[in-house]
């Protein structure tokens, strides 16, 4: 199943609690992850910022949103436990608990008044319109792929515009800022030189030089096929090369992911999807135009008081 929203997961985080016990938070996330019968790949899954997992950041939220309507209350860090509200609220047997069931609490409306911008901000309201099951960090997280990958569509379509040198110099800005190639000005001698049977250029792995990688760079319309893989292939075996990357601006046939499985040496191929994604990670032909930090509570810092 997919994972459950953050909204999904209030009933069945404060029955867990009904207990009237303090449950630690780290807790309750297995406990509600075997109830939905979450998979190992759902459990790990991370958020696009990389800091917590979807599933234990929208138990968290939850926990949040309970503890705002005065349901929850957290005794001690990183604990909840249910309040004489909250055991209210469940003797009422409810099939469900979400923001609008919150709103009739007091502490919550005031809550979701402090969050917002302003009471006839548009925009805020449509998207909370839009997706009220998200959690802020799910939203956030959402607004960031979205324009992450309408920025990566745009990069590709001015990738695939430049020059066959061009697309060369790229490649190379790209390895040195991924830390291969040694300097830049090695990294340049080295691509576009060889020409020797399919191989477009030789770069050092690390900048000792204590390994070479060999290189083909296509700047390609169609469909790279199984016989360009095999080409490359035997012309790393004519060079007793172990290791070899073909990027391409399209993509690669079932036959040629096949043919890369199958075989002694190791072959990276990147797509133009993944070499656009690679540009925007390590900044190659992009600029960053604003930076949102995202800050939480540091209890450390109370206690002992």
């Amino acid at each position: 199943m997919s994972i459950p929203d953050y909204q999904t997961l209030m009933l069945p985080l404060l029955k867990l609690a009904s207990d009237g016990a303090v449950h630690r938070l780290r807790d309750t996330v297995n406990v509600l992850a075997d109830q939905f019968s979450l998979s190992d790949a759902e459990r790990v899954e991370l958020l696009s910022s990389g800091t917590a997992t979807v599933f234990g950041s929208r138990v968290s939220w939850a926990r949040t949103y309970l503890k705002q309507a005065g349901l929850l209350d957290s005794p001690q860090r990183g604990t909840l436990q249910i309040t004489a509200h909250g055991q209210a609220l469940l003797a009422t047997h409810p099939k469900a608990i979400d923001n609008k069931v919150l709103k009739q609490y007091e502490s919550f409306r005031a809550f979701v008044g402090r969050s917002k911008l302003s009471d006839d901000d548009a925009s805020q309201a449509s998207a909370n319109d839009a997706a009220p099951e998200q959690s802020p960090e799910d939203a956030m997280a959402g607004a960031y792929e979205r324009l992450r990958k309408s920025l990566e569509t745009e990069l590709l379509d001015q990738v695939k515009a430049m020059s066959p040198a061009f697309f060369e110099r790229l490649v190379v800005d790209l390895l040195v800022a991924m830390g291969y190639g040694g300097s830049r000005q090695d990294a340049g001698r080295a691509i576009g030189r060889s020409g020797d049977g399919g191989i477009d250029g030789i770069i050092k792995e690390d900048r000792l030089g204590l390994d070479v990688i060999y290189l083909q760079a296509k700047r390609w319309d169609g469909t790279v096929g199984r016989p360009e893989i095999q080409k490359f292939a035997g012309a790393l075996q004519g060079q007793r090369a172990s290791k070899g990357v073909f990027i391409t601006t399209s993509s690669y046939s079932r036959d040629a992911l096949d043919y890369v499985g199958m075989i002694s040496s190791k072959i990276i191929l990147v797509d133009g999807d993944g070499l656009v994604s690679l540009m925007v990670d390590h900044n190659v032909g992009v600029s960053r135009t604003g930076v949102y930090e995202l800050k939480k509570l540091d209890s450390d810092y109370f206690e002992g008081n």
